[in-house]
């Protein structure tokens, strides 16, 4: 009984932090000749190819009883949205969407390419209560949202190092969230990964616990996001 409470308070922490709902703190300014560099990418509108993009979320147990819990991975395969290289960066642009049903809970490969903290098996029961729980009223609210968005607000650039500040708008409340990313270009495709560490205590959400901190979830998250767009054909 204790596994699956942990497991679904967990899985229910991560989006809610994921997701901020206060602003994140920004990144130092780039020199103002590289917020006017071009990307390196030829210009144009690029379409995020669904079967080659995903958001990985991973968090970890913590606590005196932390062998109660499990390790979780959350994936969503399902981005869609564009990417819009201007002549520099400052004019660029990025809007996708997260559908809320895309959600998948511990998939079997995806905790196997995690390693061994994530070895251990979870129970599909606990998977689909899990998701039930996540796309509920009390968190992410699927009935009426059905889309989580986020938008660019600001690229910024330090040599080969991106950084995006994003609007992103969940269950009707909008905050702002700064990420850390590396492009990559070829003849007619991009792509931008991106891997930072996310502090709930940050985003002024108090980590989730259980027995006096006993049972908790570590207060530090990893998020994984991979975004694949292929240039749409010019008319």
């Amino acid at each position: 009984m204790l596994k699956r409470i942990c497991g679904v308070a967990a899985a229910l922490f991560l989006l809610s932090c994921t997701l901020p709902k206060s602003q994140s703190t920004a990144p130092s300014r780039a020199p103002v000749e590289a917020m006017t560099a071009a990307l390196p990418a030829a210009a144009g509108t690029y379409r995020i190819d669904g079967s080659r993009s995903e958001l990985r979320l991973l968090v970890y147990r913590a606590g005196a009883l932390a062998n109660l819990g499990h390790n979780h991975v959350i994936l969503n395969r399902n981005l869609n949205g564009s990417i819009h290289v201007a002549s520099t960066l400052a004019a660029s642009s990025l809007s996708f969407s997260v559908p809320v049903a895309g959600f998948i809970i511990d998939d079997a490969q995806a905790r196997r390419e995690e390693g061994n903290d994530f070895a251990a098996e979870i129970p599909d029961d606990a998977k689909a209560g899990t998701l039930k729980n996540m796309t509920g009223p009390a968190l992410l609210d699927a009935a009426q949202y059905q889309t989580i968005s986020l938008r660019s607000l600001e690229f910024q650039q330090s040599g080969e190092q991106f950084s995006a500040r994003l609007a992103v708008s969940v269950a009707g409340h909008e905050s702002t969230l700064d990420v850390p990313f590396v492009l990559t270009a070829d003849r007619n495709s991009l792509t931008a990964t991106a891997a930072f560490e996310l502090r709930q205590t940050a985003l002024g959400l108090t980590p989730f616990s259980l027995l006096l901190g006993a049972l908790a979830v570590r207060d530090a998250m990893q998020v994984k996001l991979n975004v694949v767009a292929v240039m749409e054909p010019q008319h």
